[in-house]
């Protein structure tokens, strides 16, 4: 392998956790990628990877160097795109919140990657705060108000945030209308954490009492239970929208839920954006922002 090899190499052993997992994505066998790594850390006089019999994990110089890589290698991949009169091309990481990603992003990849035969993707959905630079993400979509930054951020839509239940705990339980009838019913709360729910916060500063008697720390859960008639939930529009659309749940208090959030997708600014990120963003834009619920149509 010549060094920019060995430099993807390492990116990919990092990437996939492993030393045969990475050599089947660069079509190489396994002792050569081994070698490889070895005359890498030899010739910078550091130990990069934590080897054991299961797992390889990096160290802390090993960190350090996998973000100078990425950016080498992103570099790289951007001059050779200029060079073949800006063709999208490469390795294009996109990360977004788990749920939405796996609704809404990965068909938006799929078809990219139809469109684009020269490019690859790698995806990482995650319902937590990816800092694109130091876990080289070229593009992110955020579902959130976003603060200040040196990032470029694009909007495609907004979500609603609604709670919902199913027509049978309705029929048995009465609806909720006002924020003070919360306090008369159960409800299914989700927490990051899997223990420490936010506040149930509605227009006007009011805050919701209902008797939480399930916490997760996934919303698909708790979107299921109510579905089978467990209590209110709250999510955003996306997470329930099959189950609205179906008739399995109902959306309550309308009127006195908090406005919708925006979304976004964001990229790291201050040079000219790669061909491949530019196509993405360009291409994702215009899909995501016709989702219906992202227009407010549900």
């Amino acid at each position: 392998m010549d060094h920019l090899d060995t430099l993807r190499a390492f990116v990919a052993i990092a990437d996939l956790q492993g030393f045969a997992a990475a050599a089947r994505r660069l079509g190489v066998s396994p002792p050569a990628i081994t070698r490889a790594i070895g005359a890498l850390e030899k010739r910078l006089g550091v130990v990069l990877l934590l080897r054991s019999t299961r797992t390889v994990r990096l160290s802390e110089a090993g960190e350090r160097f996998l973000a100078d890589c990425r950016r080498i290698l992103a570099d790289l991949d951007e001059a050779e795109a200029a060079a073949a009169d800006g063709q999208a091309r490469g390795w294009l990481a996109v990360t977004a919140p788990q749920m939405f990603g796996r609704l809404h992003v990965a068909p938006v990849v799929l078809d990219f990657l139809r469109a684009q035969p020269q490019v690859q993707v790698r995806t990482l959905f995650a319902d937590r705060v990816v800092h694109l630079l130091d876990e080289g993400i070229d593009v992110a979509l955020r579902i959130a108000h976003l603060p200040d930054s040196g990032l470029t951020a694009l909007p495609v839509g907004a979500l609603r945030r609604v709670v919902v239940a199913s027509p049978e705990y309705l029929a048995a339980h009465g609806e909720p209308r006002t924020p003070q009838d919360l306090a008369s019913h159960r409800a299914i709360a989700y927490a990051q954490d899997g223990l420490n729910p936010s506040p149930w916060r509605l227009r006007d500063g009011q805050l919701g009492h209902p008797r939480i008697d399930w916490i997760t720390n996934n919303n698909e859960v708790s979107i299921a239970a109510a579905v089978a008639g467990h209590g209110l939930t709250r999510c955003l529009i996306y997470q329930a929208a099959a189950d609205l659309r179906a008739g399995r749940l109902r959306t309550v208090l309308d009127e006195h839920t908090l406005p919708p959030v925006p979304v976004h997708l964001v990229y790291p600014a201050g040079r000219r954006a790669p061909a491949k990120v530019r196509a993405f963003i360009e291409f994702a834009r215009e899909r995501l922002a016709a989702e219906p619920v992202l227009r407010g149509e549900l």
